[in-house]
């Protein structure tokens, strides 16, 4: 009967665990609202949000902004932070280096059109931390259609 309940116990310790990580998935996470419209990925401890422009047809200066929060939300400061995002767009790409631009944000600036297909790796180095790492497909996400005119304005 002892070796019975362990088993039982040892198995809810581990749905519980599972669940927990499913929470975390890419698909889970393209359900949910983004706090800044952006799309939001999990990083290690982490979960970085990217904002990009959504409209820009041709390939100009376009904003590149990464929120950090830990898993429960709450803004991780940024200062003394650092990263790149390099993205792929169409045939083209850019390597933007991101700089930190408020409370729990990085920003930067980069050479970039709005397609479809745009696939974004963001690497971020937090004060004495190790790097974390997120990919994105911005403008795939079920919830990427948003357009708030948000992304080139501090918060």
């Amino acid at each position: 009967m002892k070796r019975a309940l362990r088993l039982i116990a040892a198995a809810s310790v581990f749905c519980l665990a599972s669940s927990s990580l499913l929470a975390h998935s890419d698909e889970v996470l393209d359900t949910q609202k983004a706090p800044n419209g952006g799309q939001l990925r999990m990083a290690g401890a982490y979960h970085f949000e990217l904002v990009v422009a959504k409209d820009s047809k041709e390939t100009k200066d376009n904003p590149v902004i990464v929120y950090v929060t830990d898993h429960a939300g709450a803004k991780i400061p940024t200062v003394g932070a650092g990263g790149t995002a390099t993205i792929l767009s169409g045939k083209q790409k850019a390597s933007v280096k991101l700089v930190p631009d408020g409370d729990n944000r990085l920003k930067g600036v980069g050479k970039y059109a709005s397609t479809s297909d745009m696939k974004v790796v963001v690497a971020i180095t937090l004060s004495g931390k190790p790097a974390e790492q997120a990919r994105f497909t911005p403008l795939t996400s079920p919830l990427a259609v948003v357009k708030d005119g948000h992304t080139d304005h501090k918060h």
